[in-house]
């Protein structure tokens, strides 16, 4: 299993990134994936999750800014991220879930990507 991260960087608060995870090494569409986060000196936050079914969930904080999407054939998943503001800045994890078609125990860790974002 690997996961490769890209699309963070440094933007201004009001404005977007989109994140994507390329996935390999299984079927992607067999399992759930989350999208996390965690700042320096704070605890890691899981912020939007997809069900192998395309079903969604997102943290409160990032409710109607963030939306996670998939692409199947291409093996890849998204976070759009709009509006953002400076407490978005973190490091972005894409994690899978062990088992095929149950979105717990996220087990497997792409290596992130920075997300920083100025007031």
């Amino acid at each position: 299993v690997q996961l490769v991260e890209s699309g963070g960087g440094s933007v201004q608060a009001g404005g977007s990134l989109r994140l994507s995870c390329a996935a390999s090494g299984y079927i992607f569409g067999l399992y759930c994936m989350r999208w996390f986060r965690q700042a320096p000196g704070k605890e890691r936050e899981g912020v939007a999750t997809i069900g192998f079914d395309g079903s969604t969930s997102y943290a409160d904080s990032v409710k109607g800014r963030f939306t996670i999407s998939r692409d199947n054939p291409k093996n890849t998943l998204y976070l759009q991220m709009n509006s953002l503001k400076p407490e978005d800045t973190a490091m972005y994890y894409c994690a899978r879930a062990r088992y095929v078609r149950r979105c717990s125990d996220y087990s497997y860790w792409g290596q992130g990507t920075q997300v920083s974002i100025s007031a």
